[in-house]
């Protein structure tokens, strides 16, 4: 599993590098544009960490980063923030670290050093990747903690993707493991397509741009988080 490290950044092709650089390191990368949007998106799906930048259209880098600390959450309450910003002042830094920042970036700053901080901040704050949590009692998959709306034949095949991330799985695998524990239930090959497709839109709702179900062409799906 990957750490995913989400970069708000007005700059877009700033953006786009720092993705780019976090992608080569190993991590999963999500950008966001605007402080309200982002901060909207981490409260549904916390990241591992957060580059922060400072001046932002609407909801400003301070602001978001005050919000994340006064949350009830613990997930975004201690979540790392890595800001960054054009502003040299010192006046500016003080702004930051008060605010919440784990670490400090002025612009031009190299992308390389960027990713030594993320790997640094990381390490010592032992930061658990998103997990995915399958209660096969209650039937019930969670990610980051947040329950998935599940018909009973989308928790059949998630969990049978799931507890094995990596495996490619054929469409006729999926249809026997979805009617496991589903006696009764009328699931047709043909319907597998519909499931995977409904699937997709729920856990992209808690991971938003992150391809967690991955089609392999003549084979089947893989299940990858």
């Amino acid at each position: 599993m990957s750490a995913r490290i989400a970069i708000v950044e007005d700059e877009p092709e700033l953006a786009v590098l720092v993705a780019d650089y976090a992608r080569a390191a190993g991590y999963t990368a999500e950008v966001y544009f605007d402080g309200a949007a982002a901060l909207a998106a981490l409260r549904q799906a916390p990241p591992a960490l957060v580059v922060l930048d400072l001046m932002l259209p609407g909801l400003d880098g301070l602001a978001l980063c005050r919000a994340l600390r006064a949350d009830g959450d613990p997930a975004l309450a201690d979540l790392p923030v890595v800001m960054v910003t054009a502003r040299v002042e010192e006046i500016d830094r003080l702004l930051g670290l008060d605010a919440g920042a784990d670490d400090y970036l002025c612009k031009p700053f190299s992308p390389r050093e960027l990713i030594a901080r993320i790997k640094a901040i990381l390490r010592r704050t032992g930061r658990p990747t998103p997990a995915i949590a399958i209660d096969a009692g209650a039937r019930r998959i969670a990610i980051h903690g947040k329950v998935l709306d599940l018909t009973p034949t989308e928790y059949g095949i998630l969990a049978a993707l799931a507890r094995r991330p990596g495996q490619v799985f054929a469409r006729a695998q999926l249809l026997d493991l979805a009617r496991e524990g589903n006696a009764g239930l009328d699931v047709t090959d043909r319907a597998i397509d519909s499931h995977i497709k409904n699937l997709r839109k729920k856990l992209d709702a808690v991971l938003p741009g992150v391809d967690v179900i991955h089609s392999i062409y003549g084979l089947g799906y893989r299940f990858e988080l």
